[in-house]
């Protein structure tokens, strides 16, 4: 077997595994997220969640330094581990839960590109269970490092192709907020976020009263928040839309949801009613999103900011539109 199959599948894994184990130390994972994601109650336990970055270091070591059949046992199991990952964020996609993902120390949306990665991960961790056996049992990969040709620079594209993927940036996460509509230019005179004409599409109110997109925020700036009763990362943004509606005084803020005013919990017949959108046609015309998403409408037809999603990105969001207004609120 050519020395580049057998040394770059079981090092490249590996050293995902030690970056993933380092970055998630001292990170306890968030119940809620485990359940979004579908991980069984008896796998929540705290004690698991304190000793999984551990053991996902100590397997990525495994896989770098071992070969034989004790690399062949540890690319087994690392194979075993990212296919329950993609298995995981596979079925949290397919259910629309708007589940996220601290695979890698920071909690992120669950995307197409996150089950693309996982994807990837588990095609590699099999390659390095079908070649690692031939390397040696102490030093594994490490130890055969010898050799150039074609086949290594194929093996140093697939390790650029796995960096990509993970720290690539998804579609969901943080955009800029824009000052017209509300808003103020970049320090530059350039605008950092590249507006797009808000879609005309249908959504209903909590009273039933339909209207679109576009005219929601046609007399004031509005904020939607996509937010769903089965979205246990949601409960953070909902606890603070009356803080946030009070930081903003001039911007509608309002819940998104996908289920009927009669359906949802989540109903608010009060202004600012919530936005009710049970075919998706918002998330379609403009992401797709996770929820907690976030987006701002301007009131020139225009989109003004987002969308972003999960809850740190949805606070950073609301505090940037704040900073948007502050010279507004000083010039009046």
């Amino acid at each position: 077997m050519p020395v580049s199959l057998a040394v770059m599948p079981p090092l490249i894994i590996g050293s995902v595994l030690i970056v993933s184990g380092v970055l998630k130390i001292g990170k306890t994972a968030d119940e809620r997220e485990l359940a979004d994601l579908g991980v069984p109650r008896l796998l929540r336990r705290r004690f698991l969640a304190v000793i999984h970055p551990w053991a996902e270091i100590v397997l990525g070591l495994s896989l770098v330094l071992l070969g034989g059949v004790l690399g062949l046992i540890a690319a087994l199991a690392a194979t075993a581990l990212m296919a329950g990952y993609l298995w995981m964020v596979a079925g949290a996609l397919r259910r629309a839960s708007g589940a996220s993902c601290s695979c890698f120390g920071s909690s992120r949306p669950v995307t197409r590109s996150t089950v693309i990665r996982n994807g990837w991960l588990t095609m590699l961790s099999a390659a390095a269970a079908a070649s690692t056996w031939s390397n040696p049992l102490l030093g594994g990969p490490v130890a055969s490092l010898e050799g150039d040709g074609v086949l290594w620079v194929l093996m140093a594209v697939a390790a650029a192709f796995t960096v990509a993927l993970i720290v690539r940036p998804d579609s969901g996460e943080r955009r800029a907020a824009s000052a017209d509509g509300l808003g103020a230019a970049s320090d530059d005179g350039e605008r950092d976020y590249v507006r797009a004409r808000t879609p005309a599409v249908g959504v209903t109110f909590a009273d039933g009263t339909g209207t679109n997109l576009r005219l929601l925020a046609r007399h004031r700036p509005t904020i939607l928040l996509a937010v769903s009763e089965a979205c246990g990362s949601c409960v953070a943004v909902i606890e603070r839309v009356v803080e946030w509606r009070a930081m903003l005084p001039e911007v509608d803020i309002r819940l998104l949801v996908t289920r009927t005013p009669q359906e949802s919990g989540l109903t608010e017949t009060a202004e600012p009613q919530t936005v009710h959108d049970p075919q998706g046609l918002v998330s379609e015309s403009i992401g797709p999103w996770s929820t907690p998403s976030a987006l701002l409408l301007g009131v020139d037809g225009m989109l003004a900011g987002g969308p972003v999603s999960g809850t740190a990105a949805i606070a950073a969001f609301m505090t940037e539109i704040d900073e948007s207004l502050r010279s507004v609120r000083q010039a009046g």
